[in-house]
């Protein structure tokens, strides 16, 4: 909501600030007098130089004025200090929106707004009221020292309160233990109930669906007594969008929790639809129970959360420069936060970007180096309370990884999901894919390094090694110290600072970096893919290696296996420690030493995964498995080599892992099977469910989407726009763009021609009204881009592969999605394999539609939704088609039938039936 109108008289006493703004459209200038003119980059770098000058988004301002190094006084970051745990749409009119003011009517009228914004701000410091008070004061101090360019001209605003505050790590609240849940009662739930539930969930004045009421019918047979051991009960239901699959397994998932007393895991493929679904489970629980607890719990992997360690590491002198700056305002935000989740929780996902380097990630456990109970702030740990709270909920929100995660390797086995909806379903292979694979490379071999050994030389931060976090252990137990010596010394064969240096130069140092570097000297002599000459990253398949490199993968193999036998060693000397535990193994060091021998099974699992990798080498390929060497680039610039290995078939280990423990699993999504030419393609979908590894036959269901796509929707493949042509496809999209009157979603197969077609139209469309946002180019976070397209109906966007799934822009703000072409699978290596096994061509074929499918669904997201889906690609295959609702029309139009068609969808007629003569294809 808005907030109130600010006080004039109040912000007519406040310091005048000039305030600039840049966009493709221009660059204006507004001084401290009020005056407002335009001016030309130049001018504006050199204003900015000059005096500290007020901005939105200063990496943004940056970017269109050509000139990186720019700073100035940045609003977001006042916002981000002034309302820590608060979102803002980084846009004129997203702030004016948030703080209760006019929005600009022009691009020349947002200098006054940044001025008034400021005033507003300043304007809340002041006042009695300020919610976020507490904690401010201390860490202006703090932020002053670091000279804040914002801490000069708060510090008369934020007055000093009367008794000292708090430090943020003694205000956060202590998580508590709860007794462990029994076992979930045996229950069956009648279809009269589940109706019931539905009805009540949708509401009285809720048109009743039958669709809807056959959907959760059939959800409803996944919560039933499983009869057999490893044979859950399971159900593929194809949802149409529209259907309101959401609440269809919720109505049964809140009947059986509450009867059986036990926890339904929901997972889900993207962070949007996360917090869907959070929104509409309170339809279904209350936000907490009457002892406080949550029965609905959002879940996520812990390199989604704040450490505490790390945030006090950076705090007291880690981090330095803008990335301490960076570090006080997310300790404001953390003492507000609801959970401490700083990717797609309530940390603006822009705060990140405006200090470009990877300060967020930081300040996370991206590295699994968790002491778990030897941290000061156990007790309190954002991480530790989520996990908590999930084996209490009735509702478990999660994602793809971390359901399959935490069924492999959960520190306690009672908490493993039992009951799981895999909502975005068409994704848990790709997830599988991701999660079951193993790959033997530079950065994943330093990080264990790094695990192990601890700090070398003159590195910075809090890291320590196996014999600093165990040190107790060490003294008290000879045999686990010396298997720790043992360990630390054979982790120095790993790769070390600078490996990746001393492979261009020719001088790799111990067993690991001399396999990589004939990694590399392989791949590069068989590359044939052009990827060399374009910049991208090279790979060859790990067959018919030179005998060189063979003996050099079982030298590193044996030096892998110097480093596991020791750990596995530590790992029972530590149960023995447990086991036997001397007078001074508290509670708190036994959950210490428990999960330090949770890290270090997940360690040896690593290193023996790594060793089988390298053993196969040179010997017969496994037909399970599909391996291959691989030199990551970016841009020309290499930074990881290494060895992969993924399953040809990644649902044989989710099944054995996720699908066997399970009583009842459901696989839903709007594009679960696809369609051929004989309807739905149950057949294809079955294979990638892992059903067929257990001999398990699930359950069918689909349920038609009640819009009126062949009314509201039209597909229109254009036939003359040359490929290969990227001035004809720039023209296109900027014609396309004003067309529609922008509301346009372009969607690209590849990094460069996006960032090429942006350079060539962007300013064009800025001249006529037009905000154009490109992912890959503007330095802002996806998800922010997306907020800000949805914002503002005259915006478009541009992206890849993230924004053709889980983007959800109903309205008016998403009325046209275009794709410069086909979305053919890349030809890598692991692709070719997979398409030998699972029919050649239409293995292609039902990738490609499925893709199709999944970017035309994000056009229409409500029944009053209307608009085209644009195919610049005259090569469109016909038996692609399927992948288009049944009754969507579909024409073959040249570029001006195409405008045409769009600017009349623009001009008024949305309400109206697209076609009255043309018959769908």
């Amino acid at each position: 909501m808005p907030a109130e109108p600010p006080d004039p008289r109040a912000l007519s006493a406040l310091p005048a600030l000039p305030a600039l703004h840049a966009s493709h459209a221009g660059t204006w200038l507004r001084d401290a007098a009020g005056q407002t003119r335009g001016c030309s980059k130049g001018e504006a770098i050199t204003a900015t130089a000059d005096t500290p000058v007020l901005m939105l988004n200063a990496p943004l301002v940056a970017s269109r004025l050509g000139y990186p190094d720019l700073s100035g006084l940045d609003i977001l970051e006042l916002f981000a200090f002034i309302h820590p745990a608060r979102f803002c749409v980084p846009t004129p009119k997203g702030l004016a929106h948030t703080l209760g003011l006019q929005q600009p009517q022009g691009e020349d009228g947002v200098p006054l707004l940044l001025q008034q914004a400021a005033g507003v701000l300043l304007q809340t410091c002041g006042s009695d009221d300020w919610a976020e008070r507490e904690g401010a004061w201390s860490a202006l101090q703090s932020l002053a020292r670091l000279r804040w360019p914002w801490a000069q001209i708060l510090l008369p605003h934020v007055r000093r309160p009367e008794q000292p505050e708090r430090w943020l790590f003694s205000r956060l609240p202590e998580w508590e233990d709860a007794p462990e849940r029994p076992q979930p009662a045996q229950v069956v739930l009648a279809e009269a109930d589940i109706a019931a539930q539905l009805d009540h969930l949708t509401g009285s004045e809720a048109e009743r669906r039958e669709g809807q009421q056959l959907y959760a019918r059939s959800a409803g047979q996944m919560f039933a007594p499983r009869r057999q051991r490893g044979q859950p009960h399971m159900l593929l239901a194809q949802a149409g969008t529209g259907i309101g699959k959401t609440l269809g397994y919720l109505a049964p998932a809140s009947l059986w929790s509450a009867a059986s007393g036990g926890t339904v895991w929901v997972s889900t493929f993207t962070k949007n639809l996360q917090r869907q679904l959070k929104d509409e489970s309170a339809r279904a629980w209350p936000p907490a129970r009457p002892d406080g607890s949550r029965p609905v719990v959002v879940r996520k992997g812990r390199e989604n959360y704040l450490c505490l360690l790390n945030l006090e590491d950076a705090l007291q002198g880690g981090f330095g420069g803008r990335a301490a700056m960076l570090a006080h305002l997310v300790a404001r935000w953390a003492a507000y936060s609801r959970d401490g989740d700083m990717i797609g929780g309530d940390l603006p996902g822009w705060l990140g970007t405006l200090f470009r380097k990877r300060g967020i990630a930081a300040l996370t456990d991206q590295r699994g180096e968790c002491v778990y109970a030897g941290c000061p702030h156990y007790r309190k740990c954002f991480i530790e309370r989520a996990s908590r709270a999930s084996a209490q909920a009735d509702l478990v929100i999660a994602n793809h990884a971390l359901v399959m995660i935490n069924a492999a390797r959960a520190r306690d086995p009672v908490n493993r999901p039992t009951r799981i909806v895999f909502d975005e379903g068409h994704h848990v292979f790709e997830a599988a894919d991701s999660t079951f694979a193993a790959a033997l490379t530079g950065q994943e071999a330093i990080e264990l390094r790094r695990w192990i050994i601890g700090p070398e030389k003159k590195a910075k931060g809090r890291r320590r090694g196996l014999a600093a976090r165990l040190a107790d252990v060490a003294s008290y137990d000879d045999a686990g110290g010396e298997a720790i010596e043992a360990a630390v010394t054979a982790a120095h064969a790993l790769p070390a600072e600078g490996w990746l240096q001393r492979l261009h130069d020719g001088e790799p140092h111990g067993p690991l970096e001399s396999l990589l570097a004939a990694v590399r000297a392989t791949t590069y002599a068989r590359d044939e893919s052009g990827g060399q000459e374009a910049g991208y990253g090279i790979e060859t398949e790990a067959a018919g290696l030179p005998g060189d490199l063979v003996e050099k993968a079982q030298d590193g193999s044996a030096a892998l296996a110097r480093i596991r036998q020791p750990l596995m060693k530590l790992a029972l000397r530590l149960e023995a420690v447990v086991e036997n535990a001397p007078d001074w193994l508290d509670a708190q060091g036994r959950a210490r030493i428990e999960g330090a021998r949770h890290s270090l099974a997940w360690r040896v699992d690593l290193l023996a995964a790594w060793e089988a990798l390298l053993g196969r080498l040179g010997g017969p390929a496994d037909p399970q498995f599909v391996d291959w060497l691989a030199v990551d680039r970016s841009e020309a610039r290499e930074f990881d080599i290494g060895i992969h290995r993924r399953w040809l078939d990644p649902m044989q280990p989710f099944a054995k892992v996720v699908l066997e423990p399970a009583h009842g699993v459901m696989m839903t999504s709007a594009t679960l099977c696809g369609r051929g030419a004989d309807g739905a393609d149950w057949d294809s979908a079955i294979a990638r469910s892992g059903a067929p590894h257990i001999d398990l036959v699930p359950a069918l269901v689909e349920a038609e989407s009640p819009f009126d796509y062949a009314a509201r929707a039209q597909v229109l493949i254009v036939t003359d726009v040359p490929r290969g042509d990227l001035a004809a496809l720039a023209g296109a999209y900027a014609r396309l763009i004003e067309a529609a009157g922008g509301g346009v979603l372009g969607l690209f197969t590849a990094i460069r021609r996006l960032r090429a077609v942006y350079g060539r139209i962007a300013d064009r469309l800025a001249r006529v009204g037009l905000p154009l946002y490109a992912q890959h180019v503007d330095p802002i976070d996806t998800g922010t881009l997306v907020d800000m397209f949805r914002d503002d109906p005259k915006a478009s966007l541009l992206g890849t592969d993230a924004l053709r799934d889980g983007v959800d822009v109903p309205g008016e703000s998403l009325r046209c999605v275009v794709m410069e072409q086909v979305p053919w699978p890349r030809p890598d290596i692991l692709h070719r394999a997979r398409r030998a096994a699972g029919g050649g061509s239409a293995y292609d074929d039902r990738l490609i539609r499925a893709r199709l499918a999944q970017a035309f669904g994000r056009l229409i997201r409500s029944k009053d939704d209307a608009g085209h889906f644009v195919m610049l690609s005259s090569a469109f295959p016909s038996r692609l088609l399927s992948a288009f609702p049944q009754g969507t029309p579909v024409m073959r139009v040249t570029l001006e039938e195409a405008l045409q068609r769009v600017a009349s969808r623009a001009s008024g007629t949305a309400d109206a039936p697209m076609v009255e003569d043309e018959q769908p294809t």
